[in-house]
């Protein structure tokens, strides 16, 4: 790197006394989430400076093709300018205001009827949040008073599932699964509960994934019956569990799952924080899964990831009670409806579908991206290759012809994650399972680069396995 802190591909990275202070404020004053920040005060932080469609670029300036975009965000790449153009026109007609005591703002009523028009929900009615975490939290909230203004306070248990999740806010990481962060916090909080994953890979032994999607979705009806149908207010899950691993459910999965829902008066939610906006290759999970739910959660791809914004989307069902029945709403955020985010999500929208980017995942580049992403499939450390539009994940194993994991489970996946990141590409590590999400402007070239580059991190996992 010369002195301008220009590397060796052309990309600006940072001069050397820069990236050193920074990194020492870092490791004096910052603390990261899902680290282990010992561990990374010591070696040090990735310092990321700039990025332009699918790639960014880090500290010493090295382009980075960003297979994940940042985290399941940023579907329209970086340096959109519109967006930011979007931001600056809001900041400066109006930066802030709320939407208590009566009051909303032009982009908030807007981006609420523009998310009623896309939401497979008629009649959508949107409440806004900075966060998916703090979208759930609403949910558990405002789903046990829907029941309690119509006479059933028991009705107040809520069913999710192990290893999903749903971020990790007290009652977000109580209702997501993970076992990790119920080990923090004193988590669980009360009336909540789990049943299994539809993770058929890991967890379906000699049945076939049609069967055993059908036995993990009777385990909702089977809570429900112990817990009482008169006190579950609702099962809340993902279309694809992504955090966990990208668990991609069979096909008769979801339809049973919206069978018991509707026969014991249970609401069906479904979280869309990774899957919406085209992820999937329809503008909602839902769609692709032929789901009809009662309330849907937002936030993720709703601004590309520029700026924190989520929402709580309820159907007529429940939107009508809350609005006609529900008295004050004592529930609510500084940021709710935030302005500024909420004119980034409209322009966000309009350009999803001017520019016809689901359209094209959908008939072209995701088809493109799937075939591919099957080749690494054929990879012999690879056990299996599973896709769903723009999102996908590889099962490495020590032996692809048995459905098993190696015996110290995550250290191989990280080390491939490693080598991809040598290679110029960032993929996500979850165990073994390396899990890919890219933007979704992603463009044939990319995705070829994205295969040749993945390979060649397989390639070197797994010599160095082989030399023990």
């Amino acid at each position: 790197m010369d002195e301008a802190g220009r590397g060796s591909d052309g990309g600006y990275g940072l001069a050397p006394g820069r990236r050193a202070r920074l990194r020492r404020l870092d490791a004096a004053h910052h603390l990261h989430p899902f680290t282990d920040n010992r561990e990374l005060a010591a070696r040090g932080t990735r310092i990321l400076t700039h990025g332009e469609g699918v790639y960014v670029h880090d500290q010493d300036g090295r382009r980075l093709l960003d297979a994940f975009a940042g985290l399941w965000c940023v579907n329209l790449g970086y340096g959109r300018r519109e967006l930011a153009e979007a931001a600056r026109r809001q900041m400066e007609v109006l930066p802030y205001y709320n939407s208590f005591f009566g009051c909303t703002t032009e982009p908030a009523i807007e981006l609420a009827a523009e998310l009623a028009r896309h939401a497979p929900l008629e009649q959508a009615m949107a409440f806004f949040t900075s966060s998916g975490s703090e979208a759930i939290d609403s949910v558990v909230r405002l789903v046990r008073h829907f029941w309690a203004v119509q006479g059933k306070p028991e009705k107040s248990h809520i069913i999710g599932r192990r290893n999903g999740y749903h971020g990790s806010t007290v009652a977000a990481a109580s209702l997501g699964g993970m076992a990790a962060m119920h080990g923090q916090g004193g988590l669980p909080i009360p009336g909540i509960h789990h049943i299994n994953a539809p993770y058929w890979f890991g967890e379906g032994g000699s049945l076939s994934p049609e069967a055993f999607g059908l036995q993990r979705a009777r385990e909702l009806e089977e809570k429900i019956l112990e817990l009482g149908p008169q006190r579950v207010a609702a099962f809340v899950a993902e279309p694809i569990q992504g955090a966990a691993g990208v668990f991609i459910p069979p096909s008769t999965y979801w339809p049973e799952i919206q069978r018991i829902c509707r026969r014991h008066d249970v609401l069906l939610v479904v979280d869309e924080v990774i899957c919406g906006f085209g992820r999937t290759g329809q503008w909602f999970g839902c769609q692709t899964f032929g789901i009809e739910p009662d309330v849907l959660v937002v936030a993720k791809g709703l601004t590309s990831g520029y700026l924190p914004l989520g929402a709580v989307l309820f159907g007529p069902r429940v939107g009508r009670v809350l609005q006609e029945r529900g008295g004050e709403l004592a529930h609510g955020y500084t940021y709710s409806g935030h302005p500024v985010c909420c004119a980034v999500a409209l322009e966000t929208l309009r350009i999803l579908e001017r520019e016809r980017i689901i359209e094209r995942c959908q008939e072209d580049t995701g088809p493109y991206l799937a075939r591919r992403w099957h080749e690494l499939g054929t990879h012999p450390l690879v056990g299996e290759a599973r896709i769903c539009g723009m999102v996908g994940a590889l099962e490495l194993v020590p032996d692809r012809r048995v459905r098993a994991f190696f015996p110290d489970r995550g250290r191989v996946g990280a080390r491939c994650r490693d080598l991809a990141l040598q290679n110029g590409l960032i993929l996500r590590a979850t165990w073994d399972t390396m899990l890919l999400a890219p933007p979704l402007i992603i463009r044939r070239e990319e995705i070829d680069e994205l295969v040749e580059k993945a390979w060649k991190a397989l390639d070197q996992t797994q010599a160095e396995l082989a030399r023990g």
